[in-house]
């Protein structure tokens, strides 16, 4: 991975990355961060809502957004500032989200970015549409991805 400075940036530079909205991403989602409303894991209560069956937290499918912006654009180092979002259609286990990220606005002066974010299922649908602020990081970063994430560590 390779981020990007400010200087680097034009308006119009885009990425993207699809991702399968599995049945297992989203439990280890709805574990992690202690979101247990029943419409994300309960297929009987899923069943009584107007989606019909369980549905992915709509954090879930934001998520995608900060993966873009830390990975590819402005990749490594970038800092989040702001995001708005509008969540537009469910995505459930088994659609394939794939999320954009571009380049609107480029206020050097300030090296702040504004970008504009979508996510679209698999139909070509837009789940989830809204903007970004972002700081690109001063210097380039090469950042290899790493063999292990985060672990918790045992303590003594």
């Amino acid at each position: 991975m390779i981020g990007r400075t400010i200087d680097q940036l034009a308006v119009g530079d885009a990425a993207e990355i699809a991702r399968e909205a599995t049945a297992g991403d989203i439990r280890k989602f709805v574990e992690s961060v202690g979101d247990l409303n029943p419409v994300h894991a309960d297929r009987v209560f899923a069943a009584s809502t107007p989606f019909r069956d369980p549905i992915a937290p709509g954090i879930w499918t934001a998520g995608l957004i900060s993966a873009v912006i830390g990975t590819q654009l402005p990749g490594p180092g970038t800092i989040y500032v702001t995001q708005n979002l509008r969540f537009l259609r469910p995505v459930k286990p088994g659609d394939t989200v794939t999320t954009r990220v571009e380049v609107a606005e480029i206020l050097r002066e300030r090296n702040r970015v504004r970008l504009t974010t979508t996510c679209r299922n698999q139909r070509g649908e837009e789940v989830l549409a809204g903007e970004a602020w972002v700081l690109p990081s001063k210097v380039p970063i090469s950042y290899p991805y790493p063999d292990q994430l985060l672990e918790d560590k045992p303590t003594c």
